[in-house]
């Protein structure tokens, strides 16, 4: 059967998305420094909501202050007060408007979270991440206690933004964060209960499907956001990632995001990190696949029926009709392409056979110095620094409904630290 990008699709727990094209979860950076959101998240995602997406993701939604992706995150780590429902209501309301969903991406950074905001954050062990710079701080091991009250705030923040009007919620247990860091042999070396076999690793995870399903109750849509692999050698593999989500199917997960890579290997976004990157137990495709983790999606539908979203490198119609079609992914996810053209997904609707590649011509070091791209360090700060681009024209859509195309990388660069470094000032004492 021929599926098209406009076709309903329906999840396990009885909900219907209107299309197969899914906003993917992409850094805001815009909340209060208190992690309210604000007027800005509402004007961004009200044209999100508007540009014809079935679905939209958040951007991470903290489950702890001291342990933030960036600053600027919207946190929620204990009851909401007054101020805070009404800000998540007014952001549910915006994202809503076009009757999409709108679902609320819940994740802790654990040892990702820079050392600005946390200089000893908190880990499956106290293993260091690989990055020079001095930007992420000495990790400390997570007690049993602390894991288990951990569990319980992953489903306070899914439960308070179902009540807020939220449609959905994701874990967010890829990307080298808290969740995904307990899945690696690399970076969970535990000796007890979490720790070891890939079962135990998979304890966290397992114990917040279930927690959160006991709270939000049978018929709200619960997604994991997980790994293919880390890329990374001794860290968590392809045949490791296929385990855990045929335990996610089991548990009854309503649709799991395939992605991939950490902040040491950012396959994520399509770039190098620092160390070469760990191949894994899968067929390479007989011919190159604009979307990054397509074959390990198609590989893993051939061994589960829960949906999947597939998100990271889509641009043409054509690989986006090929995926849905060839049962590869249910959901395509778009990322930075929205971070410009908001009404991407309506676009493609009504027939554009593919979207800009912007990220093609953004670079930090200019083009008379390339020659220093040759060295892996400078080739994967070049790559992070662009991503700033994107980041600041979501503040400029936030401001003012519009962006800046000819921005330059270093201008941005020097905007969001500049911001960055206000929001954590003014940020209340614990």
């Amino acid at each position: 059967m021929t599926i098209s990008l406009s076709d309903p699709l329906s999840l396990p727990c009885g909900a219907t998305l209107p299309n197969r094209l899914g906003k993917a979860a992409m850094t805001e950076g815009m909340a209060t420094p208190d992690g309210v959101p604000t007027a800005e998240l509402e004007r961004l995602y009200g044209l999100w909501s508007d540009g014809g997406a079935g679905m939209l993701l958040s951007g991470n939604i903290q489950i702890d202050r001291d342990h933030l992706e960036r600053p600027g995150n919207v946190v929620i780590d204990g009851p909401a007060n007054d101020d805070m429902m009404a800000a998540l209501r007014s952001w549910a309301r915006a994202a809503t408007r076009n009757g999409n969903h709108f679902w609320a991406q819940i994740s802790h950074a654990g040892r990702q979270t820079q050392s600005n905001v946390n200089q000893h954050p908190k880990a499956p062990s106290a293993v260091k991440l690989g990055l020079p710079g001095g930007q992420f701080g000495e990790p400390v091991a997570l007690s049993i206690g602390e894991i288990e009250e951990l569990v319980d705030r992953f489903a306070l923040a899914a439960k308070t933004c179902q009540a807020a009007g939220f449609t959905g919620a994701q874990i967010h247990a890829a990307h080298g964060y808290l969740l995904s860091s307990f899945l690696s042999p690399r970076a969970n070396q535990r000796s007890d209960e979490y720790g070891g076999t890939l079962e135990n690793r998979a304890r966290f995870l397992l114990s917040v499907v279930a927690k959160t399903r006991a709270a939000v109750g049978p018929e709200f849509p619960i997604s994991v956001k997980l790994n293919s692999a880390d890329f990374q050698k001794g860290g968590f593999n392809f045949d490791d990632s296929l385990r855990v989500l045929k335990w996610l199917e089991d548990a009854g997960v309503d649709l799991v995001e395939i992605s991939g890579g950490t902040y040491e290997q950012p396959a994520l976004m399509g770039a190098d990190g620092i160390e070469e990157k760990e191949q894994q137990n899968l067929a390479p495709s007989t011919r190159a696949r604009e979307a990054y983790f397509v074959d390990f999606a198609k590989a893993m539908q051939d061994a589960v029926t829960v949906p999947l979203m597939v998100t990271g490198g889509f641009r043409t119609r054509a690989a986006m009709a090929s995926a849905l079609s060839s049962g590869a992914a249910d959901l395509i996810g778009l990322g930075r392409p929205m971070c410009v053209m908001t009404d991407a997904p309506s676009k493609l609707l009504e027939g554009m056979e593919a979207l800009p590649r912007y990220e093609d011509d953004l670079h930090l070091i200019p083009e008379w110095l390339g020659f220093l791209k040759n060295f892996q360090v400078v080739k994967a700060i070049d790559g992070f620094a662009t991503i700033y681009w994107f980041y600041e024209q979501l503040e400029n859509l936030g401001k003012s409904g519009k962006t800046d195309p000819n921005l330059s990388v270093f201008k941005a660069f020097r905007a969001v630290e500049a911001r960055n470094k206000q929001i954590l000032a003014a940020r209340s004492p614990r």
